[in-house]
């Protein structure tokens, strides 16, 4: 089995649409949403429509219950994101992909079992909200207690920031492992990126590639970085008054 992992779409639907392509040619046999389909970006319905229609498991993200309920712990931006794009799934001039979106968000798990991997979108502890960023290599007392709750292997997104972490308190961003890791013996969480908004200073989209390996080789995770027309998505951004510039002014840096 050979899944393609995306997460943190985040409405930004030139990024999506050249993953799904970037997709097509890696043989893979399921695509997995991490979560966080909407939120900041200008195409919430677009890409609501391209995850249904292409991926077999979707997580719940914390933008996307945003979307249903009142955003909490949100910035300001992030919040004005939140209520326009709510407002984007609740159009008049198209009910019946309306009730079709909300119906796909509202029955969204918050993660998903296929041992030995467990999918989420923030953490095995806080599946919807809480971040594990490379720097909490050096909180253990935090990482001890996420590796606890693993039983082998954790994939998220969230931080939009990709990369493995290892029970030894070790973070390996993809340039450092040639974008591809092997999983052996030793709990991992593996964050899988962003395909919307990178955040790791590569404005390429980012997803990874879970192959479950057979008898003869173990399972590995590869890393793919795709380039999109990002001024097209900036140019959306910059002519939705709800939506805050910066929103579309650092996909150019990736940050």
């Amino acid at each position: 089995m050979r899944r393609a992992l995306i997460s943190d779409i985040h409405g930004n639907l030139e990024a999506l649409e050249t993953v799904l392509r970037d997709i097509e040619g890696q043989g893979v046999d399921e695509i997995y949403c991490l979560g966080d389909v909407i939120g900041y970006g200008p195409n919430p319905r677009e890409c609501i429509d391209l995850v249904i229609d292409n991926c077999a498991v979707t997580l719940l993200g914390n933008h996307d219950q945003g979307a249903m309920f009142d955003p909490d712990g949100f910035n300001v931006g992030a919040e004005r994101a939140i209520f326009w794009t709510r407002g984007q799934l609740e159009s008049a001039t198209d009910r019946a992909g309306n009730e079709r979106r909300w119906e796909f968000l509202g029955e969204l798990p918050r993660s998903h079992k296929a041992p030995p991997f467990l999918f989420v979108h923030g953490s095995p502890r806080n599946p919807l909200s809480e971040y594990i960023f490379p720097e909490d290599i050096y909180n253990h007392r935090k990482m001890e207690r996420l590796f606890q709750l693993v039983e082998n292997y954790c994939f998220q997104g969230h931080t939009h920031v990709p990369g493995v972490f290892t029970e030894e308190f070790q973070f390996f961003a993809p340039e450092e492992i040639d974008h591809e890791y092997t999983l052996g013996e030793g709990k991992l969480l593996i964050n899988v990126g962003s395909v919307g908004q990178p955040r790791d200073g590569d404005p390429r989209a980012c997803y990874a590639v879970l192959d479950d390996g057979d008898g003869a080789r173990p399972p590995r995770v590869s890393y793919r970085r795709v380039p999109y027309d990002f001024e097209t998505t900036i140019r959306k951004i910059h002519a939705i008054p709800d939506l805050e510039p910066f929103l579309g002014d650092r996909l150019r840096q990736g940050r």
